[in-house]
């Protein structure tokens, strides 16, 4: 069994004012919004569950329970006092469930094949990026297991906002999310930042996705930018 968690919560302040009224996930990127072309490309992989965890506007994401059967709203009820991790922990119980895509909401999937691939074992979705990134990057043993998570790095993957976790290695970050949670400082933490505080507790690889496949829209220039491109057909 696969489910998924999309963490869709947050305020998106860096795209205002368009999210003033609309919550970041639901902006529309080619005439959809942007969490519809995730949840489709979940939806072909054939996945069982998803679970929405909503926050600021989170009313707004009601619709999408009538449009697909198997998607359930999860409220976040400290999205602005905590950082992401609480969005996980929120939606815990999914990872009890079986094996767990966990996803950034707020991403246009243009090639939902990516959602296809066979994954045999834990894993982020990872995107190579040459010369120096002050991202969210991983570092990479000689057998590309990845043995730090965190900001910074040199030609190397960057992360895309999606991970995926076997049932297995799932329930270890069941467990490691409600060990960190409540402990002081874990407010300001990343859910990414448990796992790489537990990082020996699996062997993370990098699935590798191409330019383009992905992307994360963080401003109005860049969503203003890549609608011209879609409407270009480029």
């Amino acid at each position: 069994m696969e489910n998924a968690i999309l963490m869709a919560s947050g305020m998106g302040t860096r795209m205002g004012p368009l999210t003033k009224t609309t919550p970041k996930p639901l902006i529309p990127v080619g005439g959809r919004p942007m969490i519809e072309t995730l949840i489709d490309g979940l939806e072909r992989r054939g996945v069982n569950e998803i679970a929405v965890v909503a926050g600021y506007l989170g009313e707004k994401f009601q619709y999408l329970m009538d449009k697909y059967e198997n998607l359930s709203i999860v409220k976040n009820p400290v999205y602005e006092s905590v950082n992401n991790i609480s969005s996980v922990y929120a939606a815990r119980h999914m990872l009890l469930k079986g094996s767990c895509f966990i996803c950034e909401a707020d991403l246009f999937v243009a090639d939902p094949s990516v959602f296809l691939a066979e994954l045999p074992g834990s894993c982020y979705y990872g995107k190579l990026v040459p010369g120096h990134s002050d991202d969210w990057v991983f570092d990479l043993d000689e057998h590309g297991i990845i043995t730090r998570v965190g900001k910074a790095g040199d030609s190397c993957y960057n992360m895309t906002g999606i991970a995926y976790f076997t049932a297995q290695d799932a329930r270890i970050l069941h467990a490691a999310i409600e060990l960190e949670y409540g402990l002081p400082g874990y407010e300001a933490l990343f859910w990414d930042e448990v796992v790489d505080r537990h990082i020996g507790e699996w062997k993370l690889t990098v699935h590798p996705i191409e330019k383009g496949q992905i992307i994360e829209l963080d401003t109005v220039e860049e969503l203003k930018l890549i609608s011209e491109r879609l409407e270009k057909g480029v």
